[in-house]
């Protein structure tokens, strides 16, 4: 317990409000090594321990078929199918073989691939149709809708390209595969791979994050109700089909992270993991406490050790199978409390320690981040985590839960409060840095101006609060609006100032880095069943008649800009701020930073802080190219000088624009 005890202070010592929880630190610590050791028996690695996709669901072996399954309430289960006609026959009826496990063996000649397949699951008060909990390939039927589990056994796909490696600060494009067409319908990997990885490493983006690949009944759901947590999305075509647009992305040197969902699931039987046996506590916590009272959906039980393997083995399966990078764990606040930390505002320590804290999950999540360790060192992990809770992105073997990074949920709230609120005069500049670089300095942050949550239907993205129904009929290049110039001039300054303060890595929705216009709406009864709003109009940005296409230049002439100098390594540092004349200044990385968020002034020959040298300016948001209004001459060579000791150089700085300089060699 010494050890315990040594780790759990180093956190302290990052935070010293931490100190009068020191010992509830040491007892999560010591609650996660134990449930490791338990797991391993302490003499093997955890992911020695996580295989539970070797051994459950069905495996072609030298002698045939074998289908395992876990149902410790089940009194019969039989495999039926295609190759049985759909009927329960005796000869497909697993055996028990103790530990709550059923198998089935069967001659090679009695599987076909293909062939679709289910359970008939028969407990003590009923009996109903399931699929695997371990099924690799779920399809559903066009025209019932029924979805069945489809025996999978093709050639091994041959990958082609080297893991990448770690990116030192991820600049992370956030993308659905289903929705990333021009046409309304439901794109294919094939398509993505083809059409949307060009562009992302055109604009210089290192690291894609893929929502919805496990496999979900509901496809308005946005892949957050999964039912098939082993299966990839059929709905998107075949699991190698995957797996190449996985190696595509890494001949490209993108590195490719899965949107994970372990915070719930569905609450359908028939797909899913819910009353799976006849009993609703074999992964779920039983009653009301296993019931999602948002969501609609079930809740693990993280104390089970069923849950843990079963949830363990899942990160293992997508690591090795499919060559994933590492995990965005989704709704992770959700997890680790009682009362999911709905209408909570967590403004006290004392609210990441006491009752509500559901301290299994917590332990879950530090096993999967060691696991994800052992199996690979340089994959990556964030958290999204709303509630802030200490440690969340620290390292485990120190006292913290492990992720590398946690999501910087505050910074995309901030902006909507600031643009939906506050007028333009309003805006402080030193309210603005203050809320991009709030975090905690010993935990690294994904910032990011919005993901999907804002661009989802009720809600609006930035480019929409800004221009609204302007967007309609204003937004050619041919056209003046007053609307549009404001919305497209702070829809750049937002993002430059966001990524630029960013303390570990950036994301971005795939389409808002141009500005797509209006809202995501899945498919639904009430919009007739429309792929109207679920879909990319990427020909908006590769139009130079719209201004659209100037936001695009500008996004990936501002991650060029990251990449070029590394800005990420090193801390901004504010050298310069003027409430009145809503005025920002801050270096990094030898970079100067100069924004002028005021909507009525211009400033001519404005006397900025610097080192010595010339400086000449790389990105300039006014800009003809990026549809602003060009005018800053960007040739001109500023170069300082020296008065009253201090260094300063003077730049003209219009109104609602930002300019980056950097020192000329």
């Amino acid at each position: 317990m010494n050890t315990i005890n040594r780790f759990s202070v180093a956190l302290v010592a990052k935070d010293p409000y931490l100190k009068p929880y020191n010992r509830q630190l040491q007892k999560r610590r010591e609650r996660a090594v134990l449930k490791a050791l338990s797991l391993t028996d302490g003499a093997r690695p955890l992911s020695d321990v996580a295989n539970g996709h070797f051994y459950y669901g069905l495996h072609k072996t030298e002698e045939g078929w074998v289908f395992r399954e876990k149902a410790p309430n089940a009194k019969e289960i039989y495999l039926y199918g295609d190759f049985s006609h759909w009927e329960i026959q005796p000869a497909f009826k697993l055996q028990s073989i103790g530990n709550g496990d059923w198998e089935l063996h069967l001659p090679a000649f009695a599987l076909q691939h293909g062939i679709l397949y289910k359970l008939w699951m028969v407990w003590l008060s009923g009996a109903d149709e399931r699929l695997p909990s371990y099924a690799t390939r779920v399809v559903q039927d066009e025209q019932t809708k029924v979805f069945c589990a489809q025996v999978w056994d093709p050639e091994p796909y041959q990958w082609q390209h080297p893991l990448p490696h770690k990116p030192a600060h991820p600049l992370i494009y956030e993308a659905h595969v289903g929705m990333s067409s021009e046409e309304a319908k439901i794109s294919s990997y094939w398509e993505f791979k083809e059409t949307i990885i060009p562009r992302i490493k055109e604009l210089g983006y290192n690291t894609i994050q893929l929502m919805a690949i496990q496999e979900h009944p509901y496809y308005g759901s946005f892949g957050y109700q999964v039912a098939n947590f082993y299966a990839p999305s059929s709905r998107f075509g075949t699991p190698e089909e995957l797996k190449e647009l996985i190696d595509t992305a890494h001949g490209a040197g993108l590195s490719v992270i899965l949107d994970v969902i372990h915070s719930h699931s569905v609450r359908n039987e028939k797909e899913g993991l819910s009353l799976f046996d006849g009993s609703d506590c074999l992964y779920f916590h039983s009653g009301e406490k296993g019931q999602h009272p948002v969501w609609d959906s079930r809740c693990f039980d993280y104390g089970k050790t069923e849950t843990i393997q079963f949830l363990l083995s899942n990160l293992k399966y997508w690591l090795e199978e499919f060559h994933f990078d590492g995990f965005r764990f989704d709704g992770v606040t959700s997890m680790c409390y009682w009362n999911h930390g709905i209408g909570v505002d967590f403004v006290d320590y004392g609210q990441y320690f006491d009752g509500n804290v559901d301290e299994d999950a917590l332990a879950y999540l530090t096993l999967a981040n060691m696991l994800v360790r052992q199996i690979r060192p340089d994959a990556l992990t964030i958290a999204e985590d709303v509630s802030g809770m200490p440690g969340m992105a620290f390292p485990a073997e120190e006292g913290g839960v492990g992720f590398d990074y946690r999501m910087s949920m505050g910074i995309a709230d901030y902006w909507v409060k600031t643009v939906k609120k506050m007028p333009d005069e309003a805006w402080g500049v030193g309210d603005i840095y203050f809320h991009m670089t709030d975090k905690r300095s010993e935990e690294d942050t994904i910032s990011y101006v919005e993901c999907h949550d804002q661009a989802m239907v009720g809600d609006k993205t930035l480019i929409f609060r800004l221009v609204d129904k302007e967007m309609y009929d204003k937004m050619s290049v041919f056209q003046h609006s007053l609307i549009v110039d404001r919305g497209v001039a702070l829809h750049k300054m937002i993002r430059l100032v966001t990524l630029t303060l960013a303390s570990g890595g950036y994301l971005n929705f795939m389409g808002n880095e141009f500005g797509h216009p209006e809202w995501i709406d899945f498919p639904r009864e009430g919009n007739g069943w429309s792929y109207q709003y679920a879909r990319r109009q990427w020909h908006l940005a590769d139009d130079e008649t719209l201004k659209y296409a100037g936001l695009n230049r500008f996004d990936r002439d501002m991650i060029q800009v990251v990449n070029k100098h590394n800005l990420l390594d090193a801390h901004p540092i504010k050298t310069y701020e003027h409430g009145q004349d809503q005025v920002l200044v801050y270096e990094r990385k030898g970079l100067l930073f100069v924004f002028n968020f005021s909507p009525a002034h211009s400033f001519a020959d404005y006397e900025i802080p610097c080192e010595k040298g010339h400086y000449h300016i790389v990105l300039d948001s006014d800009a003809l190219t990026y549809n602003g209004q060009g005018n800053v001459d960007d040739t001109i060579e500023h170069v300082s000088y020296l008065r009253q000791g201090k260094t300063y150089l003077k730049v003209y700085i219009p109104s609602r624009s930002a300019l980056v300089l950097a020192p000329i060699s």
